[in-house]
């Protein structure tokens, strides 16, 4: 099992995990205390969402995605800065590529570039983008458009694409970078027809979610191994990801007390079938059977994020035991 690597989400309100804070510097000032505890602690990268209000349809605060990246990266030294992932309706292809250039230049080369289609219907209408709302074919069709934009201008200074959604024409990106050869390119979603061909095609990352079976991933990653053989690229260049939230407690008592209120009628059984839920001895197991089905890298969503006591417990007593 050695090279497993580990990333931690950090709070930033999408989840509600900053509403026990009552002034906007406090939270973002709460955000950046998990990201460099999670670098003090050995995590190999810090993430945050790319969504624009919560989840549920609270008031709460919510940070930008890639400015608060930005900040981070003047905030932390050693920590990768990526993205769960990049909603590509939100930005022009090209802004994006320089947006994950300059922030590669800002952090010393630690950027990541997370992208994904997108799917969150609600927020794409409450924010104006134009409607209506893609159907799942033209997001793909979008993504797909926009992955041959972003690696041609995060590998070139100089690049032409022309395509049906997106298209750059002599666009100058300098720096495109400064890690070599290039800013990783992470394509997350699991669907087996577009979106992992894609993978194949483009990525040097994917990133699966919200799954403990290690069923999951041996279907997954079969999938995509064949479409790399299709392509012409070896399967082992494509860094292979996964993203779960985690409930972590040294005893049963405390993870009782920490499910509770996200069970919402569910048995544990069923909230452990999409989260990682027990202590930690019973996490070396899950994750161990998570590797063993071919995932690499953990990017982990620690619930009462603030309070660090579950990233710290995982960091000392699991983490060890995988890396």
């Amino acid at each position: 099992m050695s090279g497993i690597r580990w990333g931690a989400v950090l709070p930033q309100g999408w989840r509600l995990d900053l509403g026990h804070l009552s002034d906007p510097v406090e939270q973002f000032e709460a955000m950046v205390t998990v990201g460099r505890k999670a670098e003090e602690l050995g995590f190999d990268s810090v993430w945050l969402y790319d969504h624009l209000q919560p989840v549920q349809a609270e008031e709460e605060t919510v940070f930008e995605c890639w400015t608060s990246l930005a900040a981070l990266a003047r905030e932390t030294r050693r920590v990768r800065l990526g993205q769960l992932v990049t909603c590509n309706s939100y930005r022009n292809p090209a802004l994006l590529a320089k947006m994950a250039a300059t922030l590669d230049a800002a952090s010393g080369g630690r950027a990541l570039l997370g992208l994904g289609a997108g799917w969150d219907q609600r927020e794409y209408e409450a924010y104006g983008y134009p409607a209506p709302y893609p159907a799942t074919g033209e997001r793909l069709r979008r993504l797909g458009e926009a992955a041959q934009v972003v690696t041609s201008m995060l590998r070139s200074p100089r690049s032409t694409v022309e395509g049906r959604y997106y298209g750059v024409r002599d666009a100058v990106n300098v720096p495109t970078g400064v890690q070599q050869p290039h800013i990783p390119l992470l394509i997350g979603g699991s669907g087996e027809k577009v979106t992992l061909r894609l993978v194949a095609q483009y990525a040097d990352a994917c990133n699966l979610t919200d799954h403990t079976d290690p069923q999951f991933y041996l279907r997954k990653l079969e999938v995509l191994a064949r479409h790399c053989e299709d392509v012409g690229r070896p399967y082992d260049d494509i860094l292979r990801t996964a993203t779960l939230s985690v409930f972590v407690a040294s005893n049963e008592d405390e993870l009782v007390r920490m499910m509770a209120p996200h069970l919402n009628g569910r048995t544990r059984e069923e909230l452990a079938a999409h989260n990682a839920v027990g202590t930690p001895k019973q996490l070396v197991e899950t994750f161990g059977a998570l590797v063993d089905a071919g995932i690499e890298y953990f990017v982990l969503y620690f619930h009462e994020a603030t309070r660090l006591d579950s990233m710290r417990l995982f960091a000392t007593e699991v983490m060890p035991q995988l890396t």
